[in-house]
């Protein structure tokens, strides 16, 4: 048979956002992948040594659409340790909770993109309604249901409004009350394990080698979350557990993701209930004049994708002078997409690149 070459994406249900892959193809099979992550958005890094501190606030969060949060925390922790800004242990636990409804709200669109691409309608429905109550939750907080602008260095933006704590724990358990739908409908499926049962695998030795982290890690028995590992905020204050399975394969990707959105919620419970009183945030400087002390910084924090890290540094002036991000996806989506795709089969690419996690801004930034 003769070799063909097939532009995958990025108008394919399977791909995210603009991403796209050149398919090298012998009938149904890849013998070849190169992926395009595309245009959309880039440069970030070098736009953001081109605003002030405060200005670029908005702008992280573009890197990863669907879960602005993880940006917001790891540039404002990058400024707290150029600038040695102390923040208030009630602001540490406010930052938690926030940071793991992100997590449940990043999981479940990944439960709808999922799901849906391999043809379960009704739970992609269930999953993106779930998310907007998480959104309510947002935007009655912040402002915003989709770019929140609320962790920034020192604390936070505001409090928790009067009540917000029990919607908090209504819209939680709504969610959970749904979980024996979900495991009846998708996770315990057979069709969902005929399609992802050994698809996409991984071995724990070949992860580690190419960068692989988060559920791609975890779910090849590895045993590791920096929010244990170098826990930040108010991670160290609860017992929490970290899921893992064995096989790499997208099965137990997806199966971890599972099992990690429903940790999340007992997480948020716990971090409720040993909140302390206080303040929420430390009382700094007029933002619009920060000029931060000359320096650089690396901190790094676990997004819903896995680890994500930034290097910072200030020369002293009103902006960064340099800016380097380390995200999930862009390991996920390059280097280790385009080895589970060799031998793999059409049909499958949008089940391998989804279960991936990838997001294509953290790529092309």
């Amino acid at each position: 048979m003769r070799e063909l070459e097939l532009y995958f994406g990025p108008q394919h249900l399977g791909m995210v956002g603009n991403f796209s892959i050149t398919l090298k193809v012998e009938g149904d099979r890849i013998i070849e992948a190169a992926a395009n992550p595309g245009y959309l958005h880039r440069g970030f890094e070098k736009l953001m040594e081109l605003r002030t501190w405060i200005q670029n606030f908005p702008l992280v969060c573009r890197i990863n659409v669907v879960e602005p949060d993880p940006m917001e925390m790891i540039y404002a922790m990058a400024v707290e340790k150029l600038a040695n800004l102390e923040v208030p242990e009630r602001a540490h636990y406010i930052r938690s909770i926030y940071l793991e409804l992100s997590r449940v709200s990043s999981h479940l669109f990944g439960l709808w993109a999922y799901s849906n691409m391999l043809g379960f309608d009704t739970v992609a429905q269930w999953a993106m309604y779930h998310r907007d109550l998480v959104l309510d939750l947002f935007e009655e907080l912040t402002g915003g249901r989709v770019y929140h602008i609320y962790i920034w260095p020192g604390g936070v933006r505001r409090d928790f409004p009067d009540g917000f704590k029990d919607r908090i724990v209504n819209t939680l358990h709504t969610i959970g009350g749904c979980v024996p739908d979900y495991d009846a409908a998708f996770f315990n499926n057979r069709l969902f394990y005929e399609r992802s049962k050994g698809i996409g695998q991984i071995s724990q030795e070949d992860a580690k080698r190419l960068g692989g982290v988060g559920q791609v890690l975890r779910a090849t028995g590895v045993k590791h979350d920096i929010r244990k590992a170098e826990s930040y905020a108010a991670y160290n204050s609860i017992d929490w557990d970290i899921h893992t399975r064995e096989d790499g394969d997208a099965y137990s990707r997806i199966w971890v993701i599972r099992n990690e959105m429903i940790e999340s919620v007992h997480m948020i419970f716990k971090l409720l209930d040993a909140m302390p009183e206080g303040d929420a945030y430390k009382k700094v400087q007029n933002p619009f004049k920060w000029k931060i002390p000359k320096g650089e910084a690396y901190v790094k924090i676990e997004s819903s994708r896995g680890e994500l890290g930034l290097y910072m540094v200030s020369n002293g002036g009103d902006k960064p002078y340099r800016v380097n991000f380390r995200t999930p996806s862009y390991t996920h989506g390059l280097t280790i997409l385009e080895k589970m795709l060799r031998n793999a089969s059409i049909a499958d690419v949008g089940n391998i690149m989804i279960s991936l996690y990838v997001v294509a801004p953290e790529i092309d930034r």
